[in-house]
């Protein structure tokens, strides 16, 4: 692989909108994980960068370098991958939500009733810098395991468990010989219905599911016509859907996947309504239906790249208002220790919310409205709720 057409200076616009090789699939691209790998930097900015690196490790690799655009200073890849000084800025804290606490057996994470978590893997492709489990790339971290037994026992014994998410770090780096055992375990176990994957990698390195004829036999094999793989992809950016990336998201459909996109609302990035109703859009051309916008969680490191709640209410109704039905599928939401909270409305003065899944779940869909607060990064920055309405209470009931 030719390193120089990945680190174009200006970027290679053919070298982000195909394969760069005649339409066929080259090696996998080489991992980046020293600043010193990114020659764009200057000396200068490569020291204060180093600052960052100390705490929240760099990572990416030579695909997705080369969609940056470095004549650009706001490019949006660059934001997602390349650190930033303000993340040192002491904002927030590490487990934001605290995951731990739903924590029932090793690497598993059981929060809402029919929904668990395998955390099987403690590396990405890349990392993104407003991650929201970036505790998990840091030294002594113990809560990604390789060993799923204890896991697997507990979903055995645990029948209301329906769903399954492999998550991270990312499965889809693994190798399929290793990723294969356990989808195959998971589905030997007849209450679980939907396995679900996490990853980045079809934004990321879309080589890995292209040159990769075994994920695409294991797909065929456990996804089947009443139990699907579901891939809960993660584009936050139309820059991100490259041909190759989209070839990339056809051959896990073609396969037998049901692939959806969830993102967060990040600073710098989508929190434009045109850019988010773009992503939406195009996401519904290829197939691929917006699943949840996330409000950044207030984890340490995230203050550059999060987005007031109400701000980001308005900026994601107006990417709304730009797209078709089938594009405005998804919810914005915070996935709070208590719940995933969805922001439903805001009208005079005041802000209403819906417990869209709760750990309660006597508080499943029940509203609650606050006064507006401009300043609220986050479910806890809003004061005692104003109202709260039981489940069997509509908007419709609200506002008339």
């Amino acid at each position: 692989m030719n390193i120089k057409k990945y680190f174009s200076k200006p970027v290679d616009k053919k070298a982000q909108n195909t394969t760069g090789n005649g339409g066929k699939s080259p090696k996998s691209p080489k991992y980046l994980t020293k600043l010193g790998q990114v020659p764009q930097l200057s000396t200068t900015e490569r020291k204060e960068l180093e600052k960052v690196n100390e705490l929240f490790i760099f990572r990416s690799n030579e695909y997705y370098q080369s969609l940056i655009d470095w004549n650009d200073p706001d490019d949006p890849i660059r934001r997602i991958v390349i650190p930033d000084t303000q993340e040192l800025s002491g904002w927030g804290e590490l487990d934001a939500s605290n995951e731990e606490k739903y924590t029932k057996a090793k690497g598993l994470e059981h929060k809402y009733t029919s929904t668990a978590l395998l955390l099987v893997n403690e590396v990405c492709a890349a990392y993104c810098r407003f991650c929201f489990r970036k505790r998990l790339f840091m030294d002594e971290n113990e809560e990604v395991t390789k060993d799923i037994t204890e896991g697997l026992e507990y979903i055995r014994e645990h029948p209301e468990i329906t769903n399954v998410l492999l998550t991270g770090g990312d499965p889809m780096i693994m190798s399929t010989s290793k990723l294969a055992p356990i989808i195959q375990q998971i589905r030997e176990i007849d209450h679980v219905k939907i396995i679900r994957i996490g990853t980045k990698i079809p934004a990321f390195n879309p080589y890995r599911i292209l040159n990769d004829p075994s994920l695409h036999e294991m797909i065929r094999t456990y996804s089947t016509d009443e139990k699907k793989i579901y891939i809960m992809a993660h584009f936050n950016h139309p820059k991100e859907l490259t041909a190759i990336a989209v070839k990339g998201l056809n051959r896990l459909m073609q396969s037998g996947a049901v692939v959806v996109n969830q993102t967060p609302l990040i600073k710098g990035v989508n929190d434009d309504p045109d850019i988010l109703a773009e992503l939406f859009n195009r996401l519904s051309f290829i197939g691929v239906p917006p699943y949840y916008v996330f409000l950044c969680r207030p984890t340490l490191g995230n203050e550059p790249f999060a987005t007031p709640v109400e701000k980001g209410y308005e900026i994601f109704e107006e990417a709304r208002s730009k797209c078709s039905g089938l594009a405005k599928r998804s919810r914005l939401v915070m996935s709070h220790e208590t719940g995933k909270v969805e922001i439903v409305g805001m009208s005079g003065g005041q802000v209403f919310f819906k417990y869209n899944r709760s750990v309660d779940i006597e508080n499943d869909g029940k509203f609650l409205v606050f006064d507006s607060n401009p300043d609220a990064y986050w479910f806890d920055d809003y004061e005692e709720a104003h109202t709260v309405f039981p489940r069997e209470y509509s908007m419709r009931t609200l506002v008339s």
